[in-house]
């Protein structure tokens, strides 16, 4: 299996590496969050998952993954690198593929960002089942997704940039304005050199394979650890955002205005930039 990495920011300097959401491309994390990043003085690596983008296509059939597979890849691409640590941002799944290396292969991770994400050990499929029956989580349980979420979810669009444009439209939240040519641009680009576009959804398959590895406490982590959620993120609303500051030692907490689950919004991506961890 081969995995497609593209580097920016001068190789000498410490490395980020950047862990995409479930599906998403390299590309989805946007140029300017990466020349922000360099402007700070690191190097930043990208990569397309298994299934996304350049990366190898998987027989999930044959060959079926899960998270932990996929936190593999990411130390994979460190060794490419021969970089024996990283600080280590990932967004959405990409955050738990993060917590993953935060807690199991600690000496890797200099630093950890967790963008808009819920904890590794979280297991959301009675929260979803609930959510999707309309009826209420369970007392104690993490709050489900936004209703717009759900009722676009319900819709059973077409695959296709103009569906993904709606769903990002959802993704990005009503209070900041959408930049719908910049995910437009961003998803006809990831169209384009996708492999086999259809392949991604193998990712879905992979979430919810049973994974011992990941029904562990987060306090082991000892990396210092940012947490940045958006106060209008429609899949996992703040309070998951809260559970992971809480699980994790020393970690803080930047709850950001307005910002829903992506950055589409103008000056979003240089504004979270600032906030991850180095």
């Amino acid at each position: 299996m081969r995995i497609w990495t593209e580097r920016a920011g001068d190789p000498e300097l410490p490395a980020v590496l950047m862990i995409m959401g479930s599906s998403a491309q390299s590309v989805s994390c946007p140029d300017a969050l990466v020349e922000r990043l360099v402007e700070r003085g690191v190097q930043v690596i990208r990569f397309d998952h298994r299934d996304t983008g350049r990366s190898s296509v998987v027989d999930f059939d044959a060959h079926p993954y899960n998270i932990s597979d996929m936190a593999r890849d990411c130390l994979a691409v460190l060794d490419g690198y021969g970089l024996e640590s990283a600080h280590v941002a990932g967004a959405s799944l990409g955050g738990m593929l993060a917590q993953w290396l935060a807690v199991h292969t600690p000496e890797r991770v200099r630093s950890l960002t967790v963008m808009s994400s819920s904890p590794m050990n979280h297991d959301p499929r009675a929260l979803w089942e609930r959510a999707r029956a309309g009826l209420p989580a369970d007392p104690g349980d993490l709050p489900p997704p936004a209703t717009e979420f759900l009722a676009h979810l319900a819709l059973g669009l077409p695959p296709g940039v103009e569906s993904d444009i709606e769903l990002f439209r959802v993704f990005n939240g009503p209070v900041r304005p959408f930049d719908e040519d910049a995910a437009r641009t961003m998803l006809e680009l990831a169209l384009s050199r996708a492999v086999d576009p259809a392949a991604a959804a193998n990712h879905g398959r992979a979430v919810w394979r049973d994974d011992p590895a990941l029904r562990v406490s987060l306090s082991s982590i000892t990396a210092p650890t940012s947490i940045v959620h958006g106060d209008q993120d429609p899949i996992y609303p703040p309070g998951h955002g809260e559970a992971l500051a809480a699980a994790i030692p020393g970690a803080t907490l930047h709850v950001v205005p307005g910002m829903g689950h992506v950055l589409t919004s103008p000056g979003l991506p240089e504004e979270v930039a600032d906030l991850i961890r180095l």
